[in-house]
């Protein structure tokens, strides 16, 4: 009985020990943008708290798994808010078919719009690679409704690192001559850097 006993204390031992190596050797979570990484603005950024699933954006809702994907919003006083995406995929494989999925969807987006609202008109140019890790995407929507005097300019990125793509948007009232573009490459390069 007490060679039983002593053998069942044993095999807990050693199922205590290999959960804890397991546990310390998991990846750690990909970390998310703060508030200051952000472009310049002229009032303050604020960051919420991330949440579960993919941002809302009518550029790239529903392309992420929600289940794999975590979010944060951000704001300024001003009319200007961002948002980002983190998912990790299963396999670098279904990574990449991600990145190729969400620009896309980035790319078409204008166009989907317009089906949306007819009088609108608009650009979306694609402004290059940033360099680093697997690489990231950066495209600008800008948008104009004659019809209500209305101008939009957002940004957006693709990037990825190993099995995990992030995608992040930003977006303010005006046009692209008045959008930070050199500061959202900034801030993409610093969001895929950081994510491990």
């Amino acid at each position: 009985m007490n060679m039983l006993r002593t053998a069942a204390v044993t095999a807990a031992a050693i199922g205590m020990t290999i959960g804890s190596m397991s546990a310390a050797t998991a990846a750690p979570a990909p970390a998310f943008l703060s508030a200051k990484q952000l472009p310049a603005s002229l009032t303050p950024w604020t960051g919420g708290s991330v949440k579960a699933g993919a941002a809302a954006d009518f550029c790239t809702k529903k392309i992420a798994p929600k289940s794999s994907s975590k979010h944060r919003l951000f704001q300024t006083e001003l009319d200007t808010s961002a948002h980002q995406t983190i998912t990790v995929a299963g396999s670098e494989a279904k990574a990449k078919a991600l990145v190729t999925k969400l620009r896309s969807s980035v790319n078409g987006c204008l166009k989907r719009l317009q089906q949306q609202y007819p009088t609108l008109k608009g650009t979306t140019k694609y402004h290059g690679k940033v360099s680093v890790e697997e690489g990231a995407y950066v495209y600008s929507v800008d948008t104009a409704d004659p019809k209500v005097g209305s101008t939009d300019i957002a940004l957006y990125s693709v990037g990825r690192d190993g099995r995990t793509v992030t995608v992040i948007g930003w977006s303010q009232l005006g046009d692209l001559s008045g959008a930070p573009l050199a500061g959202f490459k900034k801030t993409t390069k610093t969001a895929v850097a950081k994510l491990y």
